[in-house]
């Protein structure tokens, strides 16, 4: 049975994880999940993306079962795997917003973490417990929650797997929106749709520019910024956005770019 189901709404897709009962991360699923982030990436017509385990929760992290049965080499290649499968999420090149229901544990909150927008219901629970199992995050915890909300608040989740309540996920900057549980998949869906009018190349271009940007230096990161900024200039959106604007004022333009 398929682990990972698409269900496209226009210019929207929703990669929603279906691997009862925990959606946990075993080698079917994550080879799923990386062959859809590759048909994505070069989808035409497909403007944003959401990320949603269902009604119940997001994901519970990784198949522990499994791993205590691999040796040092064989976790190493899975590890490698499913870090690969997750970059894949984070560089797809249209906006990504995660719908995150119930738990969203260790490589379940990896992947909302890949994403660019995170709402969460109010009664979800976040964590990188894997400490607690004697080890540490390996498919992206440690680098991209740093990015997210400092060092030292990053340190506190990791060292303590300690479990993070919506409400706290919000005051730190992990999630960005809390709504009701009921309410996660259509807020996730709207802010998708809203995303999928704009612009295509340009949406593409400030994903990469603060993306890659926030790793250089404020020199390259500047120098990156124009260079992207000077190729989105010459776009078909750009041409009709400056028309648009001049002829009818802020926000009116339609953008209609695959």
């Amino acid at each position: 049975m398929p682990r990972i189901r698409l269900d496209t709404d226009g210019p929207v897709v929703t990669v929603r994880l279906d691997n009862p009962p925990m959606n946990a991360f075993d080698d079917h699923q994550r080879e799923e999940l990386a062959a859809r982030a590759r048909e994505l990436a070069d989808a035409r017509g497909v403007r944003a993306v959401v990320l949603y385990g269902g009604e119940r929760l997001f994901a519970a992290g990784a198949d522990i079962k499994a791993l205590s049965a691999m040796g040092p080499e064989e976790v190493r290649g899975w590890n490698r795997a499913l870090q690969r499968t997750f970059d894949e999420i984070a560089r797809l090149p249209m906006p990504v917003v995660a719908a995150v229901t119930g738990y969203a544990l260790g490589g379940g909150m990896e992947l909302a973490l890949a994403a660019d927008y995170r709402v969460a219901a109010a009664d979800a629970v976040l964590a990188q417990p894997e400490v607690q199992l004697g080890i540490m995050p390996g498919s992206g915890g440690t680098q991209r929650l740093v990015r997210l909300i400092g060092p030292s608040r990053a340190k506190n989740l990791l060292m303590t797997g300690r479990r993070v309540s919506a409400e706290e996920a919000l005051r730190l900057g992990l999630v960005d929106e809390v709504v009701p549980a009921d309410a996660v998949l259509d807020t996730a869906l709207g802010y998708a749709r809203q995303l999928a009018e704009g612009p295509p190349a340009a949406l593409e271009a400030i994903k990469e520019a603060v993306d890659h940007g926030a790793d250089a230096s404020l020199s390259a990161g500047l120098a990156l910024e124009r260079s992207l900024f000077t190729a989105v200039f010459g776009t078909e959106d750009a041409t009709h956005g400056i028309r648009s604007f001049l002829e009818h004022g802020p926000g009116k333009a339609h953008f209609k770019s695959p």
